[in-house]
């Protein structure tokens, strides 16, 4: 059942430019929305990526239009483990069916200052993801199961599962969802959207549902780069709850300045041919992507990257670490006494509502994370990995082969569901790991389709490198010959 409630707006604004001239009018862009989130979300393909909407929203796009707040009131769907004032925030879990804080996240509070109107909250992986390693992408037991618009049998990849199913399916103009390690680029790829990871500490965590303090963070999803852009100029900021963010008033601004004149000619992109794949339509879609970039003026370089021995296990030992401490933190900010209080509380819950919770897959990450206490450990490969991924990592990359950018294929297309078996991802394809665990920015833009399922082509460069990431991007987006695929709200079915 949609829960609704009014919405406020607040008018600070900030200084970035106002929609291009050919935006619609935001109450009937408003209309069209709910009109589609009911005809193709609660009803038809029953996508279910929108877990609750605000009915009120035209008129307060309206509002927001008239008085000449940046964003205009265009609508802004948010993954439902960000807190917003008006609903309760689950991160998926019926553990936190009641948690209405009452508050906005300070992104949040960020958007509507600059005229976004808060459309509703989407389903998302449950609790990002973390809980076990057999799960199903875009399953929570709130929620369900989101479908992918482009095949509703195929995967819409976690754990902002919703936020890029909504963004495809036209359910809003954009979608904030959250990336750990993957979580914002993998649903924007295999959905055919625009998405970008920020550098971490560009925009808040105050009151998002955490894994890790060293590697969370919230990003766009939008139909282009542009609105990426645009979103983030709202998003960004300090705030002193926050101290990843001390810097992010030095680095933010109007993130859309330049995209429309930014020029290629002459910049060198390094080529990760490691992180290529073995999926033969991946390779001929980034091939055309790299055709793309030469044709705009770009010299591609090929560089190598080899994944450091015990790196992975490492990287697993970082998050359960956090997620341990970070999530007990959380959980003691929630004034209701009947919230849990620790992560050891959520487990005990899952146990006793496994019925609803456990059906398809357990929680073993979540109890191994209460085993991993080893400050010295967590330390030791905190300081490991983060010197893999950036000063013998995306760092050295960059300046031995002095180039600004690197790219690669973001991932493979959208797998089959499977409630039972969980998730098949498979093929060796991306290095969206060592922007993730770096704190790097990280843009994903669609390349074209394999069988008519989107696949994406990742740009990332180093910290604080955001603006001159989604400059390349957009670049990119001017110089893509491939076509793009529509969503057929249908099953995969193979091209004729």
């Amino acid at each position: 059942m949609r829960q609704t409630s009014l919405a406020v707006l607040a008018f600070s604004l900030l200084a970035f430019p106002a929609l291009a001239d050919d935006h619609q009018d935001a109450a009937t862009n408003a209309e069209q929305q709910l009109e589609r989130i009911a005809s193709l979300d609660d009803a038809g393909p029953m996508l279910n990526a929108v877990i609750v909407f605000e009915p009120e929203a035209p008129n307060y796009a309206n509002e927001a239009s008239e008085a000449g707040m940046p964003l205009d009131g265009r609508t802004v769907l948010v993954k439902d483990n960000i807190e917003t004032f008006e609903w309760p925030t689950t991160a998926g879990s019926i553990a936190l069916a009641g948690n209405g804080t009452g508050r906005d996240a300070p992104l949040i509070a960020n958007i509507r200052a600059n005229g976004g109107v808060i459309l509703g909250k989407t389903n998302l992986s449950e609790w990002a993801n973390i809980r076990d390693n057999n799960s199903t992408s875009g399953w929570s037991a709130v929620g369900g199961l989101t479908r992918n618009p482009h095949a509703t049998d195929r995967n819409a990849c976690g754990s902002s599962s919703g936020s890029g199913a909504a963004v495809a399916a036209g359910f809003a103009w954009a979608a904030i969802g959250t990336e750990t390690n993957g979580s914002i680029t993998c649903p924007a790829s295999v959905n055919g959207i625009v998405g970008f990871k920020p550098t971490v500490g560009m925009v808040s965590r105050t009151h998002v549902v955490p894994i890790s303090a060293t590697q969370d963070t919230a990003g766009p999803m939008t139909q282009s780069v542009y609105d990426a852009a645009l979103l983030l100029s709202a998003m960004a900021g300090s705030d002193p709850a926050d101290p990843a963010t001390a810097d992010a008033d030095k680095y933010r601004g109007d993130f859309t300045e330049g995209l429309a004149d930014y020029s290629l000619k002459g910049v060198r992109i390094g080529v990760m041919r490691n992180q290529i794949g073995s999926r033969a339509g991946v390779t001929a879609r980034f091939e055309q992507a790299l055709s793309d970039l030469e044709a705009a003026g770009a010299v591609l370089v090929d560089v190598k990257y080899d994944w450091p021995e015990g790196f992975w296990g490492r990287s697993l030992t970082v998050l359960l670490f956090e997620l341990q401490r970070d999530m007990n933190a959380y959980l003691g900010t929630l004034a209701d006494p009947a919230m849990p209080d620790t992560l050891a509380d959520l487990v005990t819950f899952n146990r006793a509502h496994a019925a609803e919770e456990m059906r398809w897959f357990g929680q073993d990450l979540f109890e191994q994370a209460l085993k991993t206490t080893d400050a010295a450990a967590y330390r030791e490969a905190l300081e490991t990995n983060l010197k893999a991924t950036r000063e013998d990592g995306i760092d050295r990359l960059m300046a031995e082969h002095d180039v600004q950018f690197l790219v690669a294929p973001t991932t493979g297309p959208a797998w089959s569901t499977d409630l039972v078996n969980g998730d098949n991802y498979g093929g060796g394809i991306g290095a969206g790991s060592l922007p993730a665990i770096a704190g790097y920015p990280h843009l994903t833009v669609p390349m074209g389709a394999v069988e008519g399922l989107p696949v994406g082509l990742s740009i990332f460069a180093g910290k604080w490198q955001d603006h001159a990431v989604l400059k390349a991007g957009a670049e990119y987006e001017r110089a893509r010959t491939a076509k793009l695929p529509a969503p057929s709200f249908k099953p995969w079915s193979p091209a004729e």
